[in-house]
């Protein structure tokens, strides 16, 4: 990975549980889906485990963001699998794709931690299955996100309402590095 001095990227640990759950509880992370911050410290327990689970079933994951080994978590960013459910399902899924997706402390963000470091994740997910597109979707509001998919290279793919959120006029963006087909369209979209 191409990794710049101003940061090291560690895999999730439960060890990160209270650092983890300071960012995934702060409102001011979550001004455009308040419904999703995090409430308990158990919740946060129970996400590090699937996120360090798929490193061991994807090869791939999300990291821990730090400017220093064992440092303080800046927050966190990778790739996972997505648009693929149930027995057997692999990354020849005809919905699979990767996932981009990162979180950040406030007094952190606009210092371009989650461009860079989505790059190396991007470079990751390449070097497990190139075939398979990159995908970042998030609501329009996070206009933030969005100059970061741009940043990236992702084209604007589809625009629809956010199925489920709590907000009926919430909308989705979907970015990609790449056109997709009609099932993975429908998986960024569940």
């Amino acid at each position: 990975m191409g990794q710049a001095p101003d940061y090291v990227l560690d895999r999730p640990s439960t060890d990160d549980r209270d650092q983890f759950f300071t960012i995934d509880s702060d409102p001011r992370v979550w001004t455009h889906l308040p419904s999703g911050r995090l409430t308990d410290g158990e919740d946060a327990v129970a996400i590090l485990v699937r996120l360090a689970s798929q490193w061991e079933l994807d090869g791939i994951g999300p990291w821990m963001v730090r400017r220093v080994p064992g440092g303080e978590i800046l927050g966190y960013c990778g790739c996972s699998l997505r648009g693929v459910t149930g027995p057997g399902a692999s990354r020849s899924t005809p919905g699979a794709f990767w996932n981009l997706g990162y979180r950040f402390r406030p007094e952190t963000q606009g210092q371009g931690l989650a461009t860079a470091v989505s790059r190396d994740a991007i470079e990751a997910a390449a070097a497990v299955d190139p075939d398979l597109p990159v995908v970042a979707y998030l609501l329009e509001a996070n206009t933030a996100s969005a100059v970061v998919a741009r940043k990236l290279g992702f084209e604007l793919v589809h625009r629809a309402p956010d199925a489920g959120n709590p907000d009926p006029t919430a909308m989705r963006l979907v970015f990609a590095d790449r056109d997709l087909t009609a099932a993975q369209l429908d998986a960024t979209l569940a």
